[in-house]
């Protein structure tokens, strides 16, 4: 399967590596800058390699390329138009998060996906942890009976050096702060797990540590679901001095669990009523990462494939991707506006809250 990659930036390896671990035909790779092209290749041999051609403008590979599968890893400010033009020119995307910045163009392309049939799956490869996995294994199963709550605490550190990698880190036009950024994985798997409707969301966001940035780097909600679950959120880059943790929690009656680790790949807590002989398995259990990124772009790429060879949907989709950007914007707009938010969320984008802590 043909497949092109718009966006050799830092998250761009692991699309790379997972191109290739799928056996993929890397035909195309596209940047507006041609040494990072080049040094991301480079680090998997390709430097040298004819047959993957090389584009500026991802315009022109779109018109050039007949790729069947292309993912984008640009700054998270284009994502939502160039993944547009990925479905115009019919063909299937992977699109790294947050899908888009606005509400507007997230339901757009979740419209356009619909209505041409192209697949387009939003890059929320944490589903695919092994500890994830058997968690959503026990929520679908129904071993937890009635849900009473769950939170999700990404305790992270980005310093000044982490920002001055790119210009549009930490911008409300192309990026977002900490929220949309580093804890939106744990945020789609709170809303996914505890039922996915959304009845209201109280939000505070705060720039503690970073002046230089637009956007905050400390924010916390409560949300209500619909199903009369209540779900807290702690996502934060002002941990000192290090990455601290991602872990996700979630109560029943009838069962509680705590996924731990970097990035929700250990499971630390697997109490249920119901326990069986296969429980004692899971307890303990730790998935490897070299980094807080996780495992999951290989599994995710591998599912894209499928879903495409078998016509179906991918696992992780459009709406998935427009969900977790959902509960973002409603906690920037409560926050803003001190207040409750209900959804869903109709009009809200990032940039709606330029100027809000002084920049």
């Amino acid at each position: 399967m043909d497949y092109a990659l718009i966006g050799c930036g830092r998250i761009a390896v692991n699309h790379i590596k997972a191109a290739l671990n799928n056996h993929l035909n890397i035909c195309a790779v596209c940047d507006v800058k041609p040494e990072a092209m080049e040094t991301l290749l480079a680090k998997y041999g390709l430097e040298k390699n004819e047959n993957i051609r090389r584009y500026t403008d991802y315009h022109e590979l779109l018109k050039a390329e007949r790729s069947v599968l292309a993912s984008i890893a640009t700054e998270s400010g284009l994502h939502a138009e160039i993944a547009l033009a990925c479905i115009r020119a019919g063909v299937n995307v992977i699109i790294e998060k947050p899908m888009a910045m606005s509400m507007a163009d997230a339901d757009e392309i979740v419209r356009q996906s619909a209505k041409t049939g192209v697949k387009v799956s939003a890059c929320h490869q944490n589903r695919f942890n092994i500890a994830v996995q058997e968690l959503r294994q026990a929520v679908e199963s129904g071993r937890f009976g009635r849900i009473s709550h769950g939170s999700v605490h990404v305790r992270w550190n980005r310093n000044r050096d982490y920002y001055n990698q790119a210009s549009w880190r930490g911008t409300w036009a192309q990026d977002g702060g900490c929220l949309m950024n580093q804890c939106i994985h744990g945020i789609d798997l709170l809303r996914w797990m505890m039922g996915d409707e959304v009845e209201e969301v109280y939000g505070v966001t705060k720039q503690q540590f970073h002046s230089y940035l637009e956007c905050e780097d400390i924010g916390m909600a409560v949300v209500k679901f619909r199903n009369g679950a209540v779900g807290t959120i702690e996502g934060t880059t002002n941990v000192y001095p290090k990455n601290l943790e991602e872990t996700l929690y979630l109560f029943g009656e009838n069962g509680t669990v705590k996924l731990g680790g970097s990035s929700t790949n250990n499971i630390d807590v697997w109490d249920f009523a119901d326990e069986g002989a296969a429980d004692s398995e899971r307890k303990g259990l730790q998935e490897v990462t070299s980094n807080v990124y996780g495992n999951g772009h290989t599994s995710l790429f591998a599912d894209m494939i499928e879903a495409i060879e078998k016509d179906r949907p991918p696992y992780v989709d459009a709406v998935a991707g427009r969900n977790a950007l959902e509960m973002i914007l409603a906690i920037y707009q409560s926050s803003a506006a001190g207040k409750p938010v209900k959804l869903p969320l109709l009009n809200a984008a990032s940039t709606d809250y330029s100027g809000q802590f002084g920049r």
